[in-house]
């Protein structure tokens, strides 16, 4: 599995819906209509992702590997 920035990654769920609901500090906030949960996702300048949260957070927001 390849890496991606929470730059990135923060694109890719905007185009699956999600909505920016605020930023604090250095983390991005997202909700979707219709789903319980949130995305907290640390946007460290152009720093990549830990595999491990990468993986938590593709799970939360249903992405898949072909959608990084």
């Amino acid at each position: 599995m390849k890496s991606v920035s929470g730059k990135k990654l923060c694109k890719i769920v905007e185009k699956k819906g999600w909505i920016l609901r605020k930023v604090t500090g250095s983390h991005h906030i997202y909700s979707k209509p219709g789903v319980d949960k949130i995305l907290s996702i640390p946007v460290h300048k152009n720093q990549d992702l830990k595999i491990g949260t990468l993986k938590a957070l593709m799970k939360i927001a249903e992405l898949t590997e072909e959608d990084l």
